[in-house]
């Protein structure tokens, strides 16, 4: 009964959350930074760690899937199925100002997240799979116009030339992955994930100038990315005592080519002839996953504390910049393309519950929060990209039913502040739903 009521519930939630997929997977951010690179880098942690900011690399709790680090999969209980779905919700505001003075844009937008499952296969080996987010690409916005020719710098020109350039932008990388953890020793847990990742990338400038008539230099960038991502993880428990738990965790993830070969589109249009010059411009092997390499640490107090501090790094500078080249002519395209930087990230969090076990609601809720900041992996004029500082809270809330008592409705606020000196200043806030169903599939019938 409890596995047939559990199926239909998954089943709804698959048919309902899939089709917001379809709209939103690659549709959450209104951000002109994800024009650059790969675009805005996902958040893939999942459950409880969305409350704690992202902390994840040294979880390791029965009742969750952590895609953070694969070594937590050993975890999984002998009995339990974990399915954890969810969506985001996120209203943002850009502001950027110039020596002409300040101007703002307000943005909402909403997608699915991700979808994963984990569950024990034999004794010491969990696994999991699912969908997780990479990376998103969107934006649109227009520069205003500027003269760039008129009477008093020209005075034989009679008539004034303006510039304008609308930016538009969409795409993004998504996985699915399956992974494996196994429990070494009562101390010690390896792990991996085998991500199979694909996406576009589109980005769009048209330039329009106005002078005696119109003409127009559109510029469409796409890169179609198929390659597969790996992950390995450890952890390694040590009981300080009967209370407390000290659990450290290990990730690395290789750096290797996408095999993406992007392409660039360069349209000259005049409105006035009707005429249109297309030249094409392709860059061999350009795109790279980055060398990652992640370290954390978490201490679990009874069932009650759970306080975690992760450490990641990124090595986006050894990914070029991209050199688009003349497919007839064999030359470069004039412009260059910005170059990238190191990532580092470092998140904290905690999880408060007063009694996980108790027969009181308000006992089992559990309490979360938890900040973080990250350096960019973006240039953007040689100049080093925005860095960011997020804060975080969020809320598990159990779903008690006849058939259920371990399933959790995860809720949690983000603000997240992206700034640099003479760039965009962008404030994020984001809200995330999740639900973690946590189904005894596999326990056996008793007889009286």
């Amino acid at each position: 009964m409890k596995k047939s009521v559990f199926s239909f519930i998954t089943t709804i939630t698959l048919l309902l959350t899939f089709p917001v997929a379809s709209l939103y997977a690659q549709g959450d951010t209104s951000s002109p930074y994800s024009q650059y690179g790969v675009g805005l880098l996902g958040d893939q942690s999942v459950g409880m760690s969305r409350g704690m900011n992202g902390v994840g690399i040294a979880l390791r709790e029965q009742g969750q899937v952590n895609y953070l680090n694969p070594a937590s999969y050993s975890q999984i209980d002998s009995t339990t199925f974990i399915f954890d779905v969810a969506m985001t919700m996120q209203t943002a505001n850009f502001k950027e100002t110039t020596a002409q003075g300040s101007r703002s844009l307000n943005s909402r937008d909403a997608c699915f997240e991700y979808a994963v499952a984990s569950f024990r296969v034999m004794k010491h080996l969990g696994m999991s799979f699912g969908i997780m987010p990479y990376s998103v690409v969107g934006y649109e916005y227009t520069t205003k116009p500027r003269i760039i020719n008129d009477y008093v710098q020209y005075p034989t020109t009679e008539t004034k030339t303006t510039v304008s350039t609308q930016n538009t932008g969409a795409g993004g990388l998504r996985m699915v992955y399956i992974g494996a953890g196994w429990a070494i020793s009562n101390n010690l847990s390896i792990g991996t994930n085998v991500n199979y990742m694909w996406g576009t990338l589109d980005n769009f400038l048209v330039t329009t100038y106005t002078d005696s008539y119109v003409k127009s230099l559109s510029r469409y960038y796409t890169a179609t990315i198929s390659t597969v991502k790996l992950d390995f993880g450890v952890h390694y428990s040590l009981p300080l005592d009967k209370n407390n738990l000290l659990t450290m965790g290990l990730t690395y993830s290789p750096g290797y080519g996408m095999g993406a070969s992007p392409r660039c589109e360069v349209v000259t249009s005049n409105a006035q002839s009707a005429v249109n010059d297309t030249t094409l411009y392709k860059a061999q092997n350009a795109l790279r996953l980055p060398t990652s390499i992640g370290a954390g640490v978490s201490w679990k107090h009874k069932d009650q504390w759970i306080v975690g501090l992760d450490y990641t790094y990124q090595g986006w500078s050894k990914m070029k910049a991209v050199d688009y080249i003349n497919e007839k002519t064999g030359k470069k395209m004039g412009d260059d393309t910005d170059g990238f930087n190191d990532r580092h990230k470092i998140n904290v969090g905690a999880q408060y519950c007063k009694n996980a076990s108790g027969r009181s609601f308000g006992d089992r809720i559990r309490y979360r929060f938890g900040m973080g900041y990250s350096t960019s992996y973006i240039k953007i004029n040689d100049q080093k990209g925005p860095r960011e500082i997020s804060v975080s809270a969020g809320i598990g809330l159990p779903i008690v039913n006849v058939y259920n008592t371990r399933s959790m409705l995860n809720v949690s606020f983000q603000w997240v502040n992206t700034n640099a000196t003479g760039m965009i200043r962008d404030n994020t806030f984001r809200i995330n739903l999740g639900l973690t169903f946590n189904e005894r599939w596999f326990a056996k019938w008793k007889f009286d």
